[in-house]
């Protein structure tokens, strides 16, 4: 409640900032992703990439905001605006996700994994680079196809398990004899014994 002794300016001021206050608050969050439901996989991916990737890049798409508006204040954490750059076909954005993206510096490696690195690659493969401003002789990100992923079968799997199986012992290259032209190399520069 507003008491009666305070003055016309303060009160004027208390509730002009409360209803700023109102405003703000009903605001925040209120960004949604935009990817239709009907599309199981890109809507999946937008969602992943919203919880596990908009503290540093920005799509839309997923409502997230996590790159530099201004290269000036840009902090190493913000990622690449996915609004702008073309991001196709889909093996280069799971290559991305698998290697902590091209640098290898910030992003950590395999952020997401499984069927949600699919999924989030999908989704960005398709839908980044939308807003990109036209450049003379460059092709549109939407003109360039956004490719597949080769499907994982059991022979594949089972091939990948017995890399992986292999001990450190078992994945060493056998050593080479010495040859003549390495001692002949080690023995330059030494004076020659003459026997007798």
């Amino acid at each position: 409640m507003i008491s009666a002794r305070m003055s016309r300016p303060v009160r004027v001021l208390l509730l002009t900032s409360s209803v700023v206050v109102s405003a703000l608050a009903t605001a925040c969050g209120t960004q949604k992703v935009s990817v239709s439901r009907s599309q199981p996989g890109p809507y999946r991916g937008a969602v992943i990439f919203n919880q596990r990737c908009s503290g540093c890049h920005t799509l839309s798409y997923a409502a997230t905001n996590g790159s530099a508006a201004n290269v000036r204040t840009k902090e190493p954490n913000n990622g690449p605006n996915f609004n702008i750059r073309c991001e196709r076909p889909m093996s280069r954005v799971v290559y991305a996700i698998e290697n902590g993206g091209f640098s290898g510096a910030i992003m950590p490696p395999n952020v997401v994994v499984g069927q949600d690195a699919i999924d989030v690659a999908n989704f960005v493969a398709t839908y980044a680079g939308r807003q990109a401003p036209p450049i003379p002789g460059v092709a549109p990100c939407t003109t360039k196809p956004v490719g597949t992923l080769p499907a994982v079968t059991a022979a594949t799997a089972t091939t990948t398990a017995k890399k992986a199986a292999v001990t450190p012992s078992a994945a060493k290259p056998p050593q080479k004899k010495a040859t003549a032209a390495r001692t002949a190399k080690q023995t330059q520069g030494r004076t020659p014994v003459a026997t007798p």
